[in-house]
């Protein structure tokens, strides 16, 4: 996987768990990501690329299902909470039901 791939799974990871208004710590798990990305960005220092404008982008046009499918992929590196993992199951799992453009 690039290492552009790397960051915009993972800043879609950020907003997959910003909608989930089910999960009332959401924002602990916002900033655990959030410290996540700030470490692989001076990790993995990509020349001559746009982070912000990469993760506006992300934002816009990722459909919600992926971001949330991003956070799964995400999660245990932060070692997330079980409860977030399984609410976030039950909405990708509603989004389907409900035929979301994905």
């Amino acid at each position: 996987m690039e290492l552009i791939d790397q960051f915009r799974y993972q800043v879609g990871a950020y907003y997959g768990i910003q909608s989930m208004d089910e999960y009332d710590l959401k924002v602990y798990a916002l900033k655990d990501i959030e410290n996540y990305i700030r470490s692989f960005i001076e990790q993995n220092p990509i020349a001559n690329f746009d982070y912000k404008k990469e993760a506006a982008k992300v934002e816009d046009e990722i459909p919600l299902v992926t971001k949330l499918q991003d956070s799964l992929l995400l999660l245990p590196h932060i070692e997330a909470p079980l409860e977030l993992k399984l609410l976030i199951k039950k909405k990708i799992q509603k989004l389907k039901e409900e035929n979301y453009k994905y």
